[in-house]
């Protein structure tokens, strides 16, 4: 059995987001890199990466529902308080390719690069625990609408996750504010939308009936 990756967060508190998926690449020299290891290896900044690493795939149609599922559970425990994530085997195994993990960790990487200037520590109101419970929920809640087929209803609650998410990893409590009213208002629209699905099901069968 091999040895746990030591936590890397720790002792990078307010490393940018590049540096830590640079570390965990240097110590994962596999193909490929499991989410496990990088949970173990994030520390006390799994959740936010995790749900980050997992949440950008749900911008891609057919993809969302793939990720929801460990993006539910995440959301979960984060939700009632975790402060590290505690995966299931059949999550923990899931993996992604080393070569796309060192993509987001490159300096050829402009839209990481662009992030990294706008988002940094600025502890407030919202980079406490109550904020990161609320946080979890609003990410449970939004991979239901990840995993649940519907027009349009990946896109909006995945990108206010992201921004949710990428708060959290800086403990930036500007940009999770942001992040929280935008998947607020995008779990709202994505409702809508499935509620209005339904309705129109049902009274479609009705006249058929």
């Amino acid at each position: 059995m091999e040895d746990a990756l030591p936590p890397i967060a720790g002792n990078h508190q307010n490393a940018p987001i590049s540096r830590l998926i640079a570390e965990v690449v240097e110590r994962c020299p596999g193909e490929r890199i499991t989410l496990g290891e990088m949970a173990e290896a994030f520390g006390d900044r799994a959740f936010g990466l995790l749900i980050l690493l997992l949440c950008l795939p749900g911008l891609l149609p057919g993809m969302a529902s793939i990720f929801g599922t460990p993006m539910l559970i995440l959301g979960v425990q984060m939700g009632l308080g975790f402060r590290q994530p505690k995966l299931p085997g059949f999550i923990a195994r899931q993996s992604l390719k080393r070569t796309d993990v060192m993509r987001l960790s490159s300096g050829s990487s402009k839209m990481l690069a662009r992030v990294e200037r706008y988002v940094r520590p600025r502890p407030g109101p919202f980079t406490n625990n109550t904020a990161d419970k609320v946080v979890g929920w609003l990410t449970a809640y939004a991979a239901l609408m990840l995993i649940l087929p519907g027009p349009g209803t990946n896109g909006p609650p995945a990108f206010g996750t992201i921004i949710m998410s990428l708060g959290v990893v800086e403990n930036d409590s500007k940009v999770v504010g942001i992040g929280i009213l935008a998947t607020i208002l995008a779990n709202f629209f994505a409702t809508a939308v499935l509620v209005a699905i339904v309705w129109f099901g049902v009274e479609a069968l009705g006249y058929i009936i």
